[in-house]
């Protein structure tokens, strides 16, 4: 009889052990992560959520590419109201009042409780959050600095160390650099809009009004065709007019311009940072963004994208989301973001560790935009960046309104700007209209 015994001892352990697999397998949780990093960042998005999953046994993160920014989101907000959506996806700064008001969405600080949010970095904090909460987890944020040629300045007859600190300077710079064939035009921008926007907050102007829609109603007004906008645009009008400014569409396509030593100087997010450095021919410098004097100190702008958590998830779910969103902010991991990108590192613990192991100090150039936007006025709302209903739609707006700009061929640059923006404005106060009517005026 005992050995019978130790025979169904044996068939109930490894009944029991099967069980037990089973049931750890079966609680394995997927998360499933839609992001808009394509090329490079595609393998740095990986290397981050391989690193996850190897130290988080039983959460698995899928990332998925789901296109461009403004795809990821019109997809993601579909995919909610279609009852299929993604855990967690990844939304450029502009989609932020479209997340809030979309009701597809929890807010970040009721999701990672018990998160010390004060250690990430101040105006990254303040642009996503509303009321003093933090609505969606900083992981790529940028701002838009100004890269030059070292090479050609010196062919110019330029001090390479230098560059530019005002719009007069960089249209000086500009002509020495075609004068002397240095390079076919003095500077090109990535993202015009988004660079149009920087300006504003930069100078601390206000882009709309109800405190930049970050009062307690939503904003309905653009002020882009106001004097500051105008004049703005007709300096842009005048640079190109006289072979400065080269037009480089409207994402990423000028760095090629730069690259290829066509222009001398690039205006473009950090993101483009370590991409550039790796492809370039020639010494890079990087700096500030040009001023025009005259106006308060503001501060540039945040740029990039952050994760949301989707609504209507199970605990077990949120749980892990918390776990990842809490990894993003680890010190060792945000690092590992920023050298592989040129994204900001995004907490004050992290930029401590790359001054103390003299990361910063070995690579200058990866300090300028973040050194830049430490620097600003960091508490009017012009500074701190602008919310706006329908804002992918309002860019195409600006973007249009600025290649319109770039056709014109007189020299009446401010009575043409004038007439350029205020059809723009009329365009884009139509689209706050609409979305307030949709999502009412009131701010979350």
């Amino acid at each position: 009889g005992n050995k019978m015994n130790k025979k169904w001892l044996t068939v109930f352990v490894v009944a029991f052990i099967l069980l037990f697999t089973t049931a750890i397998f079966a609680s394995e949780i997927t998360i499933n992560f839609w992001h808009a990093m394509s090329g490079k960042r595609t393998k740095a998005v990986q290397a981050i959520v391989d690193g996850f999953n190897k130290t988080h046994p039983g959460i698995k993160i899928v990332p998925l590419f789901t296109g461009s920014y403004a795809e990821t989101l019109t997809k993601a907000v579909a995919a909610y109201r279609a009852g299929n959506p993604p855990d967690i996806v990844q939304v450029y700064e502009v989609g932020f009042q479209t997340m809030v008001d979309s009701g597809a969405i929890i807010p970040t600080y009721k999701v990672l409780k018990g998160y010390n949010f004060g250690d990430i970095v101040g105006p990254i904090k303040r642009y996503y959050s509303y009321k003093g909460n933090l609505y969606s987890m900083p992981f790529n944020s940028s701002t838009a600095m100004l890269y030059f040629n070292k090479d050609a300045f010196k062919k110019a007859g330029l001090d390479p160390n230098n560059p530019p600190t005002t719009f007069d300077d960089v249209y000086k710079a500009g002509l020495a650099i075609v004068k002397s064939g240095a390079a076919q035009a003095g500077i090109t921008f990535g993202w015009p809009a988004w660079i149009f926007e920087q300006m504003h907050a930069y100078h601390d102007q206000l882009y709309a009004n109800n405190d930049n829609g970050r009062g307690v109603k939503k904003a309905t007004e653009l002020y882009i065709n106001k004097p500051f906008g105008v004049k703005v645009m007709s300096e842009w009008m005048k640079w190109h007019h006289d072979k400065v400014f080269l037009y480089g569409g409207r994402e990423y396509s000028a760095n090629q311009a730069f690259l290829s030593g066509q222009s001398a100087m690039l205006i473009q997010s950090t993101s483009s940072l370590a991409s550039i450095e790796s492809a370039a021919s020639f010494k890079v410098g990087t700096s500030f963004l040009p001023k025009i004097p005259g106006y308060p100190t503001g501060n540039s702008v945040i740029g990039g994208a952050t994760i949301w958590a989707m609504k209507g998830l199970s605990e077990e779910k949120y749980k892990a989301i918390a776990e990842f969103l809490a990894y993003l902010g680890k010190p060792e991991v945000t690092i590992m973001w920023h050298n592989m990108t040129g994204y900001f590192p995004i907490t004050n613990s992290a930029v401590k560790k790359l001054i103390d192991t003299g990361s910063f100090a070995k690579h200058p150039n990866s300090i300028t935009a973040f050194l830049q936007i430490l620097t600003g006025n960091v508490k009017d709302p012009a500074a701190i960046g602008v919310r706006l209903g329908g804002f992918v739609q309002i860019r195409d707006v600006v973007d249009s309104a600025i290649e319109k700009a770039m056709q014109y061929n007189g020299t009446d640059y401010e009575k043409e700007a004038q007439k350029i923006l205020d059809n723009a404005e009329k365009k884009a106060n139509k689209i706050l209209k609409d979305y307030v009517r949709m999502y009412g005026d009131k701010n979350e």
